[in-house]
């Protein structure tokens, strides 16, 4: 597991911020594949793992992430777009399973656990998921496939709620295919449109705007509606 301890150092030692990863997704999965070939594949299991699956890892880019590794597997002759798709889709689908046990066994008390002195999972945040479950009721699950931080406290926030563990799996299949497969399919087909390849890190700013935008409507219509209330 070497190449796992250099992407380690890689973070911590050389400074790769996560709005430079971001914006830039596509060049570094491009050095990945030229040091490690086929465990390209391992690596990207585990980030889509560890982002859907921790619910102390939010942050990272879901989203962006697949649509680069589509134009990536459109523009390579070692991977393979339906094993990419199946390994992402197996990453996805386990990593929501394993937020709703930690939901369902471990509850409100993760919200208490802190790292370097930071609350790890914010109060504000689950309560932006709970008001996605009041609106879209069990539909949350594949909606919050597509809106950062809530993607990842959703089955969290399912599996506190003990929502019957089989109405949770059929949506997190539905989720996983309908977020899996459109965003890398996206990625595999426009990747090589000249336009997208040189205009990379806009599109990834678009996508990230139109994720958040859900969150933002929200956000803004509890505050008139509270507004409303106090007059």
């Amino acid at each position: 597991m070497k190449f796992l301890l250099e992407i380690v150092l890689i973070y911590i030692f050389e400074g790769m911020e996560l709005l430079d990863y971001l914006f830039h997704i596509d060049k570094y999965l491009h050095i990945f594949i030229e040091q490690y070939g086929t465990w390209l594949y391992v690596i990207l299991f585990l980030i889509i793992f560890v982002e859907t699956g921790l619910v102390v890892m939010p942050f990272l880019p879901g989203d962006s992430l697949l649509f680069a590794t589509g134009m990536l597997v459109a523009q390579s002759d070692e991977l393979n777009i339906v094993l990419t798709i199946a390994i992402l889709l197996v990453a996805a689908i386990t990593g929501d399973s394993l937020n709703y046990y930690l939901g369902r066994k471990v509850g409100m008390r993760l919200t208490e656990f802190k790292l370097f002195g930071k609350q790890v999972v914010k109060q504000e945040h689950l309560d932006k998921t709970q008001s996605f479950y009041e609106k879209y009721g069990e539909r949350t699950i594949v909606i919050a496939r597509f809106v950062p931080i809530v993607r990842t406290l959703a089955p969290f926030v399912a599996g506190i709620g003990k929502m019957r563990y089989g109405i949770f799996m059929t949506y997190n299949v539905v989720g996983g295919i309908v977020w899996v497969v459109g965003l890398t399919l996206a990625g595999y087909f426009l990747g090589n449109i000249p336009l997208v390849k040189d205009n990379f890190s806009k599109i990834v700013l678009l996508i990230i705007v139109v994720s958040v935008l859900p969150i933002v409507y929200e956000f803004i219509k509890a505050k008139v509606q509270s507004k409303k209330a106090i007059e």
